[in-house]
């Protein structure tokens, strides 16, 4: 069995090395000098490998058409695929159940498929452009500016459009509109989100347990807590990135940052007149900072329509209300969502409805898609790597055999 795999990422290196290990003869063809080189900068370059969850909490964090990968992540789990990893490089767990080289350094990932590529005489094709993948029904020819190869079977991961510099330019999607596949539409997945107000004077301010809740008009999208950064043209951070996956393909989002999620409104109510009742606090600012970092009094007094030297002590019961609903629901219109040089992952793809459970084209036997070329995508913590592991292994164990195994 001839298998080809255009693209050497996180699926590709995956797919070429469980398809030569199932027995197949496997040509590996990248674009780039070196192999893995989107892989090399995820989690920070720490390499964050996959999450190991159940099952059922993968597809759970899984944003798009989670229920194609039931079939993929039962064939390669994350208890699958952290005994996989586990026999390559020693690992570590750490918060959230992510899975991370105990080195720390993404290097150690990739030298270790790297070997194992070698073990089992996978041939790496590199700084190799394929141009056309032409044939069908198991009968295959991939051409490229280097030569054509013959192919029983084609695995395509070259991944989705997110970080271009690092290759990831949408070829796969070409391929598969070129075999007369569907192909929805693309957009950048947790990224940052820009919105139109000035917060330039809170770049690079961090804050912690706090609620970032998105509406698409008056109709409440997604709600997260935790960690966020303020930019100089919007927000990131965790929860930002969550969010805009979720609203990346509506328009009109409005977010609203809950500072005090913790507190209620009438317990928080009795804090503000406490602190207001307080004799050392003599202007509201004073107040505030007993409630919030020091950069963002100043930005929520503007917004709540206070003069910074309002005095505490003339402070009405309607004004205490304005700093309520400030504190509780600091109000962001988005403008637009990050581009693909800043997207953790792409949204859209190959449309599930044209690939079986194991990611072959219903349309043309013998050709696969797998991880970010497929519609499907999912939050931060290793599930995106997951899904690429697993969507490779389906199509590898496929692929690797006469007569699919679905």
């Amino acid at each position: 069995m001839k298998i080809v795999v255009v693209g050497g990422g996180a699926s590709g290196m995956m797919a070429a090395l469980i398809s030569a290990k199932e027995g197949a003869q496997v040509t590996l063809i990248e674009k780039n000098e070196k192999t893995g080189k989107k892989l090399y900068i995820t989690g920070k370059g720490r390499c964050n490998l996959l999450n190991l969850c159940s099952e059922t909490e993968f597809l759970d964090n899984v944003v798009t058409n989670s229920k194609f990968l039931f079939s993929a992540i039962h064939k390669f789990s994350p208890q699958d695929a952290y005994s996989f990893f586990e026999k390559m490089l020693p690992l570590k767990v750490e918060r959230g159940n992510r899975v991370f080289p105990l080195s720390d350094k993404s290097s150690d990932v990739l030298k270790a498929f790297s070997e194992a590529l070698k073990r089992y005489s996978v041939k790496v094709v590199l700084n190799c452009n394929v141009l056309a993948i032409d044939g069908e029904e198991y009968a295959y020819i991939v051409k490229t500016d280097g030569g054509e190869y013959s192919a029983d079977r084609v695995i395509v991961a070259t991944g989705g459009k997110s970080y271009p510099s690092t290759g990831s330019t949408g070829d796969g999607l070409i391929f598969a509109q070129s075999a007369g596949l569907e192909v929805t539409k693309t957009y950048p997945a947790l990224c940052p989100l820009y919105v139109k107000e000035d917060v330039k004077l809170l770049e690079g301010l961090s804050l912690k347990n706090v609620s970032l809740t998105a509406f698409c008009g008056q109709k409440e999208v997604v709600s997260e807590f935790g960690e966020m950064l303020f930019t100089d043209k919007g927000i990131s951070g965790p929860i930002a990135l969550t969010v805009s996956s979720y609203v990346n393909k509506l328009d009109s989002v409005t977010l609203s940052l809950d500072l005090k999620p913790a507190l209620n409104n009438e317990v928080l109510d009795k804090r503000l007149i406490r602190e207001l009742d307080n004799p050392d606090r003599k202007f509201l600012k004073s107040v505030l900072r007993s409630l919030m970092p020091m950069r963002l009094v100043e930005f929520v007094m503007t917004r709540a329509g206070f003069k910074k030297d309002k005095p505490t002590g003339e402070i009405t019961k309607a004004e205490r209300g304005k700093i309520l609903s400030v504190l509780k629901g600091l109000k962001f219109t988005v403008s637009k969502v990050g581009d693909y040089n800043c997207a953790v992952v792409t949204s859209g793809g190959v449309s599930v409805k044209e690939l079986t459970p194991c990611c072959e084209a219903k349309k043309k036997k013998g050709l696969y898609f797998v991880g970010e070329t497929i519609d499907v995508d999912a939050l931060t913590g290793g599930f995106n790597l997951q899904a690429a592991f697993s969507t490779a292994y389906a199509a590898a164990t496929s692929a690797s055999h006469d007569g699919n195994r679905q």
